[in-house]
């Protein structure tokens, strides 16, 4: 049981922390998540990244459909960056790493793993290792996968410097415990982001206008926060209403308050 852990106070306290999170602060929430659980595991840093199922599954990709769309990382480098978009190329040519596809037998449940549950023996001596993990000081990993529906979820990586030991199955329990009582915030993540629960996933200034509705904003106000003219918000607005298959404010609300998800597959 949860309350058996000795920091399962800390779990708790999380949680409540997150709740008290305006709907619209999906940046900030979110960044308060990874770098409380980085600081609980003594993680250096995470990566967050959402996934979709594109279409049906092709029996010769070995990604299944699946493909990385979104990515947040804690502690941005460029390093870090570049080495992230070599892995999603490598992805999209149906050609990824043995981590990735392992990972992938197993979308559609919540799972959290070590980096070596993943890996084969032999792969720490392998070119992936050495350019993906070693090269951005990052000695192991805890992985989670947050299925938020059939065709989408959330991958989280947690990552541990050369400088301390591998991480632990006591770490690897924490990180269940903590993640695995906040679907209701992955979903407003997704939901944020738009991808895998929208018809396209939104631009960058989409999540800044759509920030502002769900805190309440009016358009003239979401408009002279972001130094746009009223029209250019309401064309912004129109097509967020657009992409979730709602026709107004309320209807859009009524996602974040329980509505419910509704698979939409990609063309």
């Amino acid at each position: 049981m949860l309350s058996d852990l000795p920091n399962a106070d800390e779990i708790y306290a999380l949680w409540n922390e997150l709740a008290d999170f305006d709907a619209g602060d999906i940046w900030a929430s979110r960044s308060y998540l990874l770098k409380t659980v980085c600081d609980l595991i003594d993680a250096q840093n995470a990566d967050w990244i959402g996934c979709v199922r594109l279409g049906s599954s092709d029996s010769r990709d070995p990604m299944k459909g699946w493909r990385p769309l979104t990515r947040f990382t804690l502690i941005p480098s460029r390093n870090t960056s570049q080495a992230i978009d070599e892995a999603f190329a490598e992805m999209e040519k149906g050609e990824p790493d043995i981590t990735t596809a392992r990972n992938v037998e197993l979308a559609g449940t919540f799972r959290v793993l070590l980096l070596s549950e993943l890996a084969t023996p032999g792969w720490f001596d392998g070119p992936s290792y050495q350019r993906f993990y070693r090269a951005l000081d990052r000695k192991d990993s805890i992985w989670a996968g947050i299925p938020i529906n059939e065709d989408a979820e959330i991958q989280i990586g947690f990552h541990r410097g050369f400088d301390k030991p591998a991480f632990s199955e006591k770490d690897k329990a924490f990180v269940v415990h903590a993640l695995r009582g906040l679907r209701w915030f992955f979903k407003h993540q997704m939901l944020g982001e738009g991808a895998g629960v929208a018809s396209s996933p939104l631009t960058t200034t989409e999540q800044v206008v759509l920030q502002g509705l769900l805190l309440g904003l009016t358009e003239r106000q979401i408009a002279e926060q972001n130094s746009q003219s009223p029209h250019t918000t309401h064309d912004h607005v129109k097509r967020i209403f657009r992409k979730y298959g709602v026709s107004s404010r309320s209807a859009l609300m009524a996602l974040w308050l329980g509505k419910g998800l509704i698979s939409k597959k990609n063309p």
